[in-house]
């Protein structure tokens, strides 16, 4: 049976980064002490910024990826149907000068 994952909130977490910043003991000493990974402890650390806060550092799904890729094509047409028009509209502007 696989091991369950115990969630720890971002106290903890933070808590945790602090003591591998400040205490002055090793990942393992500190993984050891807190009945936690030290893979966990190093994921926490590439998971929050020294503020606190968690950034986005894994990759976005593939259906994240697709809109965002629809979304920047839908604006390409957009922008091109634009300039279409505007170079149709100075092309009659060039003819009734002449």
């Amino acid at each position: 049976m696989p091991k369950s994952r115990r969630p720890y909130g971002s106290e903890f977490i933070q808590e945790a980064l602090r003591l591998v910043r400040e205490s002055g003991k090793s990942r393992a000493q500190i993984a050891q002490d807190l009945g936690v990974s030290i893979e966990s402890l190093r994921r926490w650390a590439m998971l929050y910024e020294k503020d606190g806060r968690q950034r986005e550092v894994l990759p976005k799904t593939e259906s994240d990826e697709i809109r965002q890729m629809r979304r920047e094509l839908r604006v390409a047409h957009e922008e091109r149907e634009i300039l279409k028009k505007a170079a149709a509209f100075f092309a009659q502007e060039a003819n009734r000068s002449r």
